[in-house]
């Protein structure tokens, strides 16, 4: 891969992983309120699974920034991002703004998967801790 490539990568390392550390420190700061939104959308064991959420979306999003076990990262994300999609954006069974609203959500989600399976095949670039990792090898 050439430099102006591992620049790209670079770059859409941060933007991808910003939507994941964003989302991962929201749910930590405003915690009651979303674990009260997760439990009205019938999430059992609301708490614990907020605080999942939260150190999936943290943890996956730093690994991906850094491009530290890039393919890993990119594939629990992926998999993370189905049942969200699924329960969270279920827009097929709203009416009106809120069904327009959740599926930008849910088509948002689907372009996010789309450019984490090219992760998990094409893995971090160049300019990465796994590529520098492979380097020392």
């Amino acid at each position: 891969m050439n430099s102006s490539n591992n620049v790209v990568t670079l770059a859409g390392r941060i933007l991808m992983s910003v939507v994941f550390l964003l989302s991962g420190v929201m749910k930590l700061a405003a915690y009651s309120q979303v674990v009260g939104y997760a439990a009205s959308k019938g999430l059992p064991m609301a708490g614990v699974a907020i605080a999942i959420a939260a150190a999936v979306e943290v943890l996956g999003g730093l690994a991906i920034l850094a491009g530290f076990q890039t393919r890993v990262a990119a594939w629990v994300l992926f998999v993370y991002l189905i049942p969200v999609s699924l329960a969270f954006h279920n827009f097929w069974a709203m009416q009106g703004m809120a069904q327009q609203d959740n599926m930008i959500h849910f088509l948002k989600n689907f372009s996010i998967m789309g450019g984490l399976l090219v992760l998990a095949a094409n893995g971090a670039g160049g300019a990465s801790v796994d590529a520098s990792r492979a380097r020392k090898s």
